[in-house]
């Protein structure tokens, strides 16, 4: 995937509302633009932080402008739109390069499946299971450790719940952790921030979710996902975020 950013950067000056955040531009000058994430993005919207920022065609948009991307001053890129990570994970299923995924024939975005929610995948091929994804964008970094959720979430646990209800139906169910920071090599469950999702996550594991994390690598204005990444058991986290365990799920 390319993204035309490389010639809209900016620093942040804050990040507010949610949905907005203030910049300045290399000349000087302030723009308002579009935050797509609605999560805490703890670790990623430090003032001072270099943004990378896209540009609707829409004139209806009253802020045409969208971040996009960051980059931190240790030189981390990060991705800040959590749109993107699914658009990544589409293009790596059709040229089949997340190997566990391999060989579906059909791949189905946005699915309803129980009490009015969605997976956002399902893949279907002759001869496999039907497969259930629900992709998760891994951004937080706290002491060399990457950290899913970086807030409580009843909603991510919520879709834990959701796929261990699918593998119980004989499908196969799969949390795909999409690790948008460059900075990080392994993830966990955040159970210093949200216990209850990574309690949920470990009953899953234990139930048959399969559990993947694959890194999106940065290079210019194009990212794709790259390479896979370990995940580590939440039975073996700690409290503190420094003392991440090293047995994998």
């Amino acid at each position: 995937m390319r993204l035309s950013l490389v010639s809209r950067p900016g620093r942040l000056i804050r990040r507010y509302k949610r949905f907005l955040a203030d910049i300045e531009l290399p000349n000087g000058d302030g723009l308002t633009i579009h935050c797509p994430n609605t999560g805490s993005m703890l670790g990623c919207a430090e003032p001072g932080t270099w943004v990378y920022y896209s540009q609707s065609p829409n004139p209806k948009r009253k802020y045409p402008h969208t971040w996009e991307l960051a980059k931190t001053v240790e030189e981390h890129w990060i991705c800040i739109n959590t749109g993107l990570p699914n658009k990544l994970v589409g293009e790596a299923l059709k040229r089949n390069t997340i190997s566990e995924l391999a060989g579906y024939s059909t791949h189905q975005p946005e699915v309803n499946v129980g009490h009015k929610s969605r997976i956002d995948w399902f893949l279907t091929g002759s001869g496999k299971a039907d497969c259930y994804i629900e992709v998760k964008n891994v951004t937080l970094l706290q002491a060399g450790q990457g950290y899913f959720p970086d807030a409580v979430s009843a909603r991510a646990t919520k879709h834990l719940q959701e796929l261990l209800h699918l593998r119980e139906q004989g499908c196969r169910a799969v949390l795909l952790f999409v690790v948008s920071h460059s900075g990080i090599d392994s993830v966990a469950a955040a159970a210093h921030i949200d216990p209850a999702y990574a309690a949920m996550l470990g009953k899953a594991v234990a139930g048959g979710v399969e559990v993947l994390a694959y890194a999106v690598e940065f290079a210019g204005d194009a990212i794709h996902l790259s390479h896979k990444l370990p995940v580590h058991s939440a039975a073996d986290q700690a409290d503190s975020p420094a003392a991440a365990g090293k047995t994998k799920y």
